[in-house]
């Protein structure tokens, strides 16, 4: 790798450190790039660009690819834009580093926006080694990544089908959400198939009820009387068959999603000995993260990486709020629904007892928000150090403070009013 002086950046001359470089920018159906190499026979580091532009098919990225190498690039980058960096990146990565980089990270000039300059600027912030690479992981983690997300995609249509339906039976004034537990439950898709088939009693209806539902059935015979007739058992039909076919779609996804993630069983079982990390919380933290930690330096960065520790916004001194960071949407959902399972808890635990005392302060999305973190954390060292969870206990935020736990207590008897003296015991 040569050093040498090259181009000036803000008035200053900058540091050469990748010799041959190329920076992309990307659009759906082309890409524009710039090759930047030292000046043939050049004096004083001089350099020189060289921009053209790709259509964003296979051929044409392959051809694009054959000029980088005689071109000798060994590093390119390019913007993270929407999903259309995938091709070049796919493409370029069996052959040469690739940085995928955070397009907030390298403002452009003002009043010299174009696809050609944006190429330029982006190779000229490459060779100075002024852009950090975004995390990508290896393509088998890729794919687990994408059955995951779809299978999160599922669940969400799964999700608004259920709503629509329960939508269309408040039409009816059919009130069988207040009662069951969920319209997707086997009572619920009994009594529905057959108010469908034309039954209107409703104490015959609620008697199609199982299991726990039975004891209910004097509550569900009076939510099912309403007026449900032609068009509302058509509606219900067309819903039912949708949502079905979304079930079953899901159904398929766990099972494809089992298979692909037999490779890392252990780091799985690991993962599900946390409070709250079930087996498809354990599977999108591996098909997120890559299950490597060695790809981020401390927890720290991990969850700045994932969007689960606060922004930070500092000037003159002083500090103010800037909320959370923007991360990783899947990552922090899944981490965040673990959150709320560990505050329904019965047995009590550190997980459940942080989530019981933030709610008390911050409200119970703040609570979810620091356990997650918690659990983000707590995985970090876990996969790094190849050991279980180990709890700290319920106990562990006062065994910690002991004192400062004595001083919140003694403060609140004294503003009911009491004078409270402390005498040790023997």
């Amino acid at each position: 790798m040569a050093v040498a002086q090259g181009d000036r950046i803000g008035g200053k001359a900058m540091e050469v450190l990748y010799d041959r470089v190329a920076g992309l920018d990307v659009g759906k159906e082309t890409l524009t790039a710039c090759v930047r190499t030292p000046s043939p026979g050049g004096r004083g580091g001089s350099r020189r660009g060289e921009t053209r532009t790709f259509k964003t098919t296979t051929g044409s990225l392959k051809v694009m690819r054959d000029w980088f190498l005689e071109q000798g690039v060994a590093i390119a980058a390019m913007e993270s834009t929407s999903t259309y960096w995938k091709p070049p990146f796919y493409c370029l990565e069996e052959v040469m580093t690739v940085w995928l980089l955070n397009a907030a990270h390298m403002k452009a000039v003002p009043g010299r926006k174009s696809d050609v300059r944006d190429a330029e600027w982006i190779a000229q912030l490459l060779e100075h080694g002024l852009l950090a690479p975004s995390f990508v992981p290896p393509p088998e983690i890729r794919r687990l990544r994408l059955l995951t997300r779809y299978r999160s995609q599922l669940m969400a249509d799964r999700t608004r089908e259920i709503t629509r339906l329960e939508l269309m039976l408040e039409d009816a004034s059919i009130k069988l959400s207040s009662v069951a537990s969920s319209l997707s439950t086997v009572s619920a898709r009994a009594i529905l198939r057959a108010m469908i088939d034309g039954e209107t009693d409703a104490v015959k209806l609620a008697g199609l009820s199982r299991g726990r539902m039975r004891s209910k059935i004097p509550d569900l015979a009076q939510a099912l009387e309403g007026h449900f007739d032609v068009h509302h058992a058509q509606m219900a039909r067309s819903l039912l068959g949708r949502l079905d076919l979304v079930e079953h779609a899901l159904h398929e996804a766990d099972d494809t999603i089992a298979d692909a993630c037999r490779p890392w069983q252990h780091q799985l079982d690991l993962l599900q000995t946390i409070p709250g990390v079930g087996v498809k919380v354990a599977q999108v933290f591996l098909a997120e993260t890559g299950g490597d930690m060695t790809r981020f330096p401390t927890a720290a960065h991990l969850a700045a990486w994932a969007g689960l520790a606060p922004a930070m916004h500092a000037s003159a001194g002083k500090q103010s709020p800037a909320g959370k960071r923007h991360g990783n949407p899947f990552l922090t959902a899944m981490l965040v629904e673990a959150a709320g399972s560990v505050g329904r808890m019965r047995h009590p635990n550190y997980l459940s007892a942080q989530h019981a005392r933030l709610t008390k302060r911050r409200g119970m999305k703040r609570a979810q928000v620091a356990v997650a973190h918690s659990i983000l954390v707590a995985a970090f060292h876990m996969l790094q150090r190849d050991q279980p969870y180990h709890d700290l206990g319920a106990d562990w935020h006062v065994r910690r403070n002991a004192e400062a736990h004595q001083r919140r207590l003694v403060h609140q008897l004294e503003q009911l009013g009491h004078h409270v003296t402390l005498t040790p015991a023997a």
